[in-house]
């Protein structure tokens, strides 16, 4: 196993970067509490909403909104694995996912590629998904891979499984999955504990990793919450990651947009929770600012870079690996 590089780790004197000093990461923290338990979230399918009851958390099915206490969110907290192992197919690429260490991958999901050998803008097929992985499994500075583009000569019903698939085949790093929906998870999980060894050993090695993403503002979808549910129940990792956009789906300011940002992960995190305790989990963030010239989200921009900085903050407030994306 990797023990890869450490970052923020106080072992000389030098620069630094802190976007939040202690007392704003405590408000942006009871400020999270206070919109999760006040304003509540929105969460669409029935499933989600008994296990938030059966947690303690108060729900309105008629309005299909959950307000969750701030002792159940604290208890969430206190119950998610500070420490996430990421196995690769081959065990050399094994690494560790935890406060302070620092991993990279690569950024996903292309809709888009440019052909290698004729230089034609198209869409990406099954074939290109196979090169990437392979692409990904010899570069040293790549620890992950990610689903890099989306096949377009695949169903897409049933896309993720078959991208799942092919990267599992041309790769001995820990895959990253697109996922949307249980059956999904099912059924990728199917191909790696073939390749495991069974559901024991995928727990015990998870050679996939999982993602959702709700939906800004204040939103749990159907299928961030289905793969949720049956990720933890079969102790999979699973990042839930926030796109929002402040200015558009958050608040203008970085405080506000920092709040929204933080209940929605917070939110996916404790569902994940109240299904399952020590679920691993990962705090995620690929939320940035809107381009109001363009209405569209502006990736690698400086507000991104302060968002994303702040974000890191608070996962080590919670003890919690983070998933920065949108670099």
């Amino acid at each position: 196993m990797k023990r890869n590089r450490q970052s923020g780790v106080g072992r000389n004197s030098g620069p630094g970067f802190s976007v939040l000093g202690p007392a704003d990461v405590e408000d942006i923290h009871l400020g999270t509490l206070e919109v999760l338990d006040r304003t509540g979230i929105f969460v669409e399918d029935g499933e989600p909403l008994d296990i938030f009851a059966d947690g303690g958390c108060l729900v309105d099915r008629d309005r299909h909104v959950v307000r969750i206490p701030a002792h159940v969110v604290e208890e969430a907290i206190g119950s998610t694995p500070p420490k996430v192992v990421q196995c690769g197919r081959d065990p050399q690429h094994d690494f560790v996912m935890e406060v302070g260490r620092v991993a990279f991958c690569n950024f996903d999901e292309g809709i888009k590629v440019q052909d290698p050998f004729d230089g034609a803008h198209r869409d990406p097929t099954i074939e290109d998904v196979r090169r990437l992985a392979r692409l990904v499994d010899a570069m040293d500075g790549m620890s992950a891979y990610e689903s890099a583009v989306c096949a377009s000569d695949v169903p897409e019903a049933t896309a993720a499984i078959h991208q799942a698939e092919a990267a599992l085949l041309n790769t001995g790093k820990c895959v990253g999955t697109e996922a949307l929906s249980a059956f999904h998870v099912r059924r990728i999980c199917e191909i790696a504990e073939a390749i495991v060894g069974g559901p024991d050993d995928l727990r015990r090695r998870p050679i996939v990793a999982f993602g959702v993403c709700p939906v800004s503002p204040l939103q749990l979808p159907r299928d961030a919450t289905e793969v949720i549910i049956e990720t933890a129940r079969r102790g999979l990792p699973d990042t839930v990651l926030s796109m929002a956009m402040a200015g558009a789906s958050a608040p203008v300011t970085l405080a506000g947009t920092l709040v929204t940002h933080n209940a929605e992960v917070l939110a996916g995190i404790v569902l994940a929770q109240l299904t399952e305790r020590g679920a691993p989990c990962v705090y995620g963030t690929s939320t940035t600012a809107i381009d109001l010239r363009l209405a569209t989200a502006s990736v690698g921009s400086p507000e991104l870079a302060l968002i994303s900085a702040a974000c890191v903050q608070l996962a080590r407030r919670y003890a919690l690996p983070i998933c920065v994306a949108g670099a």
